[in-house]
């Protein structure tokens, strides 16, 4: 329980910095003529600091589930694979708030989404889409969540067994 509120904890606090980013990049992608600066500066005049914080709850959220450990020690190999398995059916739960995130932070100024209500933005993907809409991108996502799970949870697991071995050979 210590290391997953320690985890939520540290993923509230990485969203500050990685919320705004994601806001401006998604920007970026669907306006290719704007600068990166330029669609920066335009959410601050038209929608103060908390237009860059738009999805900051359903991110929050969406990192806060992955943040479940497995508690016993396995072989490296068997870590990227349960970090794949794990990455993947996170992906697939937490597509939905995934959803909703995009279409927060992409909503026009004004509108009901830019509010930020994350059961709001998914009541209306479910009205327009239905379950389909809820879990649009599901597959490549669980593919590069996956992906990364097993590289990145491998290469920890790898990275700290080896520092436990020399650390044990010191004198």
């Amino acid at each position: 329980v210590k290391h997953m509120l320690a985890a939520s904890a540290g993923e509230v606090v990485a969203c500050l910095i990685r919320v705004p980013s994601e806001v401006v990049k998604q920007r970026a992608q669907v306006s290719a003529s704007s600068r990166t600066f330029q669609i920066f500066s335009n959410i601050l005049c038209e929608e103060g600091i908390q237009g860059l914080y738009r999805g900051y709850k359903s991110t929050v959220l969406r990192e806060a589930l992955w943040s479940w450990r497995q508690d016993h020690v396995v072989d490296s190999w068997q870590s990227a694979v349960c970090g794949a398995f794990a990455g993947g059916f996170a992906a697939a739960v937490t597509t939905p708030l995934d959803v909703a995130k995009t279409r927060i932070m992409l909503a026009k100024a004004g509108s009901s989404n830019a509010s930020g209500n994350v059961l709001s933005a998914l009541h209306g993907v479910w009205r327009s889409q239905g379950l389909t809409g809820l879990f649009a991108g599901v597959f490549p996502r669980m593919a590069a969540i996956s992906l990364g799970g097993f590289i990145f949870l491998g290469a920890y697991d790898r990275t700290r067994s080896f520092l436990l071995e020399v650390g044990k050979k010191s004198p």
